[in-house]
């Protein structure tokens, strides 16, 4: 009996675990809290997670505030004088999705 038990809880456990990791790689926007006035913006790493994606059951604290970053930081230069990447157009897609307006980012 003990033996069929066994992969049941190995798998539970594995669930458990990977469901774990998933959650740390939910993607977060990096409003650059340290600065509330940001001359320029910094290139996002993670692309939007499930907690601004997720319609309904979205964290509405959290959209909230990337729309207010994007309101008041969206047209402005990336620090490092480059171009927006990948992420950047996607965590820019998503504030023109939920309402915003396309920000005319400068270079």
């Amino acid at each position: 009996m003990a033996r069929r038990l066994i992969a049941p809880v190995t798998a539970l456990l594995g669930a458990i675990a990977l469901g774990g990791c998933g959650a740390s790689a939910d993607g977060r926007l990096d409003a650059q809290a340290n600065d509330p006035t940001p001359v320029c913006r910094v290139h996002q790493k993670q692309p939007p997670g499930s907690r601004y994606t997720a319609g309904t059951e979205a964290d509405t604290a959290a959209v909230l505030q990337m729309l207010r970053y994007y309101t008041a930081n969206g047209a402005k230069a990336f620090c490092d004088g480059r171009p927006p990447t990948g992420t950047d157009r996607r965590w820019t897609d998503l504030y023109t999705e939920l309402g915003g307006r396309t920000p005319a980012a400068k270079r």
